[in-house]
């Protein structure tokens, strides 16, 4: 995987393991907590980039802008001047339930018995069909088809009194993954499902009783906050204007991070466990490298993701690590449709080789992962193209064979994934590699430093750590096969 990029990008790019969305929040009373979430979605950007969406808490109010695309598309001078407040929550959305339009933006508002509300998702919930099908059994109406319009429901109809005890009271009926934001007028509450799947934690801002909330620690340097821990599984957390205090709503589970959140998901600045994501993703470079030592003269990392990965392996290697490609760094997500010839060029408008240092070497590509196979097999193309003599596959994650159902984008099930299609030599022959070596998962793991029992591995073991409903289907459109009456307006 080479870098974020949506299913109507212009490369044709389906070979990433897209996670779903970026949660930021700020509680800080007199600042302009709309800037700051602004800039905190500008460092999570990597997280999602189908919408971007800002709201804020002014006086009994809570006032939202969504928009399409990237955040810096998304607002401008003029619009974040129509959103003052004291709290802020922000959201940047990849898709995993629900397609890419409007009405699915978030931050999503309702109206709880205590006052109006906001909510912003990262994650999946299994159980969103049979949640959806009970609510609009009970006449509930639907704008949106995410399942983070059923948690904004399930908020709502809460008969708790406050906000947070609406929150843990929904958190009762919600099974999956989800490590959400909410905030109303005088308070900001961030929430993680009992397994903690996807990331969350808690900064303080100032030292004088302003915290933030962010998906990725790495948030915090651009708004000056410090981060001061993580939001334990099955945890509500509140602050207002008393300060911190948590609720224990559902009772931990063995904890389950996505693994791929050290693989790839997460920026190379972040921390998950304490751990440096950086750090780690050289080690599993470094683990790589001794599996199976490989004759080459250079080590070359797909941009940009794969590159702490190569630099690991190099050091192990004793190989020099060089730059085999150039990434055309300003292609982003677009609304214009490439023809069909763009379509076939791929991963050629995203990636140049560099021949002066591909021509007539020996060359191991370290990636981090490999999916479907399409833009790993024209990438060793493009380096055959320039003069590679030999090219040599490296992946620093174990094969990926069984969907995910907890916040990833697999819509098209196991039938997409090569690895559950193809043993590993016939992947190498199908990709045009002179050889093949995945990381195994025991070496994924000592990576990281912690136990297997620290993270959901199930796209590679099919260990799943929710169980998963028998009936329950991947694709993130099932809402909209749903007959449900939908609102107007």
């Amino acid at each position: 995987m080479t870098g974020p990029c949506g299913s109507d990008c212009p490369l044709g790019d389906e070979e990433h393991w897209r996670d779903s969305c970026g949660v930021f929040g700020v509680y800080a009373p007199g600042t302009d907590v709309a800037r700051m979430c602004f800039f905190g979605l500008f460092a999570l950007q990597h997280r999602g980039q189908e919408s971007a969406g800002i709201a804020v808490a002014h006086g009994d109010e809570v006032i939202a802008h969504r928009g399409m695309g990237l955040a810096f598309a998304v607002f401008d001078e003029d619009s974040l001047a129509e959103l003052p407040g004291e709290i802020g929550l922000a959201h940047v959305r990849y898709s995993t339930t629900g397609s890419n339009v409007i009405h699915n933006a978030q931050p999503m508002q309702g109206q709880h018995r205590s006052g109006p509300f906001a909510v912003a998702h990262n994650g999946n919930l299994i159980n969103y069909a049979a949640l959806r099908q009970e609510l609009a059994d009970e006449g509930v109406e639907f704008r949106a088809t995410s399942d983070t319009e059923i948690i904004a429901h399930l908020i709502a109809r809460s008969p708790e009194e406050t906000l947070e005890e609406a929150v843990a009271d929904a958190m009762q009926h919600m099974q999956g993954a989800y490590s959400i934001g909410v905030m109303g007028p005088g308070k900001l509450i961030a929430a993680r499902d009992p397994h903690g799947v996807r990331p969350l934690s808690i900064g303080t801002l100032n030292g004088n009783g302003q915290y933030a909330i962010a998906s990725e620690d790495c948030a915090y340097h651009v708004v000056g906050a410090q981060y001061m821990r993580e939001v334990e599984p099955g945890e509500v957390v509140v602050i207002d204007r008393d300060g911190l205090r948590e609720i224990r709503a559902v009772e931990m589970s063995r904890k389950a991070v996505c693994i791929f959140e050290f693989i790839y998901f997460a920026r190379p600045d972040s921390h998950i466990y304490g751990k440096s994501i950086y750090n780690v993703r050289q080690g599993m470079g470094r683990l790589l490298a001794q599996q199976r030592p490989t004759e080459a003269d250079i080590i070359v990392g797909v941009p940009e993701s794969a590159i702490p990965h190569a630099i690991g392996y190099s050091q192990v290697a004793k190989i020099p690590f060089q730059e085999g490609f150039i990434k055309n760094r300003y292609i982003f997500r677009t609304f214009i449709h490439p023809d069909q010839r763009l379509r076939e060029l791929g991963v050629r408008m995203k990636l140049a080789p560099l021949r002066e240092t591909l021509a007539g070497r020996r060359v191991i590509v370290v990636d981090d992962s490999i999916v479907r196979g399409t833009t790993t097999k024209q990438e060793i193309a493009l380096m055959r193209d320039a003069g590679a003599r030999e090219v040599h596959m490296r992946v620093c994650s174990p094969p990926i064979r069984y969907p995910c159902f907890y916040g990833v984008d697999t819509s098209a099930g196991r039938k997409e994934l090569i690895a559950a299609r193809l043993e590993v030599e016939e992947i190498r022959q199908h990709i045009g590699a002179d050889s093949l070596e995945y990381l195994t998962i025991d070496n994924l793991i000592a990576a990281t430093g912690l136990s297997r029992r620290h993270f959901c591995t199930a796209c590679f073991d099919s260990r799943y750590p929710i169980r998963v409903p028998a009936n329950v289907r991947v694709s993130k459109f099932d809402l909209e096969m749903e007959k449900a009456p939908v609102a107007v307006g």
